[in-house]
């Protein structure tokens, strides 16, 4: 019992003596290292203001695996306006639409279509601006976000939106002109080659050679602004702008979740077991705490160092005592042995019927009369 004690107290200093002594330096020094810890899918910190953003509330569910009591049935959505077409989005995981049943995404391996993480559908085909991505980033002081990796970007577009000339290949106009029709007239003339000698010299056709130039694919970005009206939507998402090839697309989303926060840490018991913790912890520290004392200051052995120990043992009495008058309550409802009847006082009917009993008890009494009867005789003589 009392290495088990000696043991115990060990222990507990020894969890507590590291917090006590450590010194102020080496708090601080522990302090100032960065936190080596990885952060959580689609959450970041401001590395200057420490402000912690969170983008999970933002994410939907599939209403098949949510535990949601109302879960939502589509991915948010954004108006295209002047584009034609609208647009459908989703943050940290892929869209909740089935993108198989509308003909599959142009352009997109078919083992990733359930990774895309915003598409628009345009003429019975759907086409994706962006992949999955969990890690926003911070560019100053806006939260964004960047789907890449999505359908490839029409190049005929690129071309009819960015017409580029070249400018050095055109004629230079002015007093050159002259000189170099001059110069012209001074060169003689080359002798005409015959027809068949010109079928012979024409040049041949280029052959188209396959681009070796990566593929252009398209792209999203979505910033993110604080909103902290509590009667507002959970997300209000807008369409922005695209690039002239529609290669790049920019999105405006307002929430609450744009507002940078403090990070709440997970609790890894309940308050129930929190609470049975603190009772453990001070139980051990009473028990350990009070056995030293009686075995110091009041120079105890045995079970008496135990604190309160007549408290203890009285308490241990009387769960006895109840335990007893329990068992002996019930002991009647118990069935008795057969064979065997109480003995009368006469001695008579140890092992007769119930009548023969009765009638030793009866000639018991009626000779103790006759007998006071004889000793009132002989005291009156």
């Amino acid at each position: 019992m009392m290495k088990l004690l000696y043991h115990s107290l060990a222990f507990y200093l020894a969890l507590v003596s590291p917090s006590a002594t450590a010194t102020p330096s080496a708090t601080a020094t522990t302090s100032a290292k960065p936190s080596t810890t990885p952060p959580l899918p689609c959450t970041i910190r401001s590395p200057n203001t420490h402000a912690f953003f969170d983008l999970n509330p933002l994410h939907i569910s599939d209403p098949a695996t949510s535990t949601s009591k109302h879960p939502r049935d589509r991915s948010w959505n954004a108006t295209g306006w002047d584009m034609g077409y609208n647009f459908t989005m989703n943050f940290c995981g892929g869209v909740i639409e089935d993108l198989g049943e509308r003909g599959g995404v142009v352009g997109v391996e078919k083992g990733l279509w359930r990774n895309v993480s915003a598409f628009y559908e345009t003429g019975g085909k759907v086409y994706s601006i962006g992949q999955q991505n969990s890690v926003p980033v911070l560019r100053g002081r806006k939260l964004v976000m960047n789907y890449t990796d999505g359908s490839p970007c029409d190049t005929d577009v690129g071309k009819r939106s960015h017409i580029i000339e070249d400018l050095s290949s055109r004629a230079i106009l002015g007093d050159d002109d002259d000189e170099d029709d001059g110069e012209k007239k001074k060169q003689p003339k080359k002798p005409s080659k015959s027809h068949d000698d010109d079928d012979d010299d024409e040049p041949k056709k280029p052959t188209k050679t396959p681009s070796t130039h990566p593929v252009r694919r398209k792209n999203t970005v979505v910033s993110f602004l604080c909103d902290r009206d509590p009667l507002a939507q959970t997300l209000l998402l807008s369409f922005i702008s695209s690039s002239p090839d529609q290669c790049t697309y920019f999105f405006e989303a307002r929430s609450s979740a744009g507002c940078g926060g403090i990070e709440t840490a997970k609790q890894t018991l309940s308050p129930s077991g929190v609470f049975g913790m603190i009772v453990g912890i001070a139980f051990l520290v009473y028990i350990v705490g009070g056995c030293v004392y009686s075995r110091v200051v009041l120079q105890q052995r045995g079970w008496r160092q135990l604190p309160n120990y007549a408290l203890w043992s009285s308490m241990g009495r009387f769960i006895k005592d109840i335990f007893i008058i329990l068992t002996s309550s019930c002991a009647r409802f118990l069935p008795s042995r057969r064979g065997y009847e109480r003995v009368s006082n006469g001695g008579i009917g140890s092992s007769g019927n119930g009548s023969r009993g009765e009638r030793g008890r009866g000639d018991s009494s009626d000779a103790e009369n006759r007998l006071i009867d004889e000793l009132n005789e002989e005291w009156d003589d």
